[in-house]
């Protein structure tokens, strides 16, 4: 059975519709629908050089790719690869055909080293090492069960704080932006990313199809955001954590646990039953804040780099 790789078509239904269901299957942990994959195709910065592949087997998706520069970066030439192969499609030359498309792809943009995550499974790990990828640091997905967890209560804001949704910024997200940039800044990372392009982040996450200002929380200190929990939910059931943090003046006053312990309430008020977030292995507060929630790790993925020469 023949196997070929091709682009990602945003106007075929069925395109976005299969890459969609491989990613689900794959790494159920992580939102994404066809109405996010046809944003990203279109709306992503120019210099990011996104192309997403699909692999193709007698008409079916059977692997996925996410190719892209990081373009945020001061250092130029990062590119990142994500390959996933639909579990009943493994072992048919997807994942390999992927790769060598994706590869392609961004050293003909200048790329000089590449990333990639991969779950944290014997044949995974050792499919990207028979690539030449080496292992670095490691990341959990987590779960919560809204539907039939116990969330810790609601707690009143301390004198001097307000809770806000991220709707009441619609008119000038502006500040969420800078909260955003500032907090995204300190978060664990291979590749040193500065958010300074305004319009681009209102394009790539304000107006985001899975962005929900609605169940978003913000904690407002001297009338500006001092932290925030960013949701995202695919439109249904399942609710997702796109960041947590504070603003560096004000860390350690428990101004983010406060937003996010709002979001999840919301979200389960609005009918989502399944929460996901994710955090760096070494990130230890967080990882014990989301415990506190009720979170479980659910799935682990490796952060593998490839050297070119």
């Amino acid at each position: 059975m023949t196997v070929t790789v091709r682009d990602l078509r945003p106007e075929a239904r069925a395109d976005l519709e299969g890459f969609a269901r491989v990613r689900h299957a794959a790494l159920p942990f992580v939102l994404l629908t066809p109405e996010s994959l046809a944003h990203d195709l279109t709306r992503l910065h120019p210099d990011a050089r996104y192309r997403p592949l699909v692999a193709v087997a007698d008409g079916e998706v059977i692997g996925t790719a996410q190719v892209h520069l990081t373009h945020e970066s001061s250092e130029p030439g990062q590119g990142n690869i994500n390959v996933y192969v639909h579990p009943g499609h493994t072992r048919r030359g997807a994942g390999t055909a992927l790769v060598r498309a994706a590869e392609k792809h961004l050293t003909a943009h200048g790329a000089t080293r590449l990333f990639a995550w991969v779950l944290d499974e014997p044949g995974n790990r050792a499919f990207a090492e028979r690539h030449a990828y080496r292992a670095s640091r490691t990341a959990h997905f987590l779960r919560l069960d809204l539907a039939n967890g116990t969330l810790p209560p609601l707690q009143d804001p301390p004198p001097g704080v307000e809770l806000r949704t991220g709707s009441d910024f619609a008119d000038d997200p502006h500040p969420l932006f800078a909260l955003d940039a500032e907090t995204s800044a300190d978060e664990p990372s291979d590749v040193d990313t500065e958010f300074t392009d305004y319009e681009a982040w209102l394009e790539e996450t304000w107006r985001h199809p899975l962005f929900s200002p609605e169940l978003t929380s913000v904690t407002v200190l001297d009338g500006r955001p001092a932290a925030f929990s960013a949701a995202r939910t695919d439109g249904g059931t399942r609710y997702g954590t796109a960041m947590t943090g504070t603003a560096r003046a004000h860390r350690g006053r428990g101004l983010a646990k406060l937003a996010k312990n709002d979001s999840l309430h919301r979200a389960r008020a609005a009918g989502c039953t399944e929460a996901f977030t994710g955090n760096d292995t070494g990130n230890e507060p967080m990882i014990a804040i989301n415990r506190w929630f009720g979170y479980e790790v659910c799935g682990t993925e490796v952060r593998y780099v490839r050297e070119l020469g």
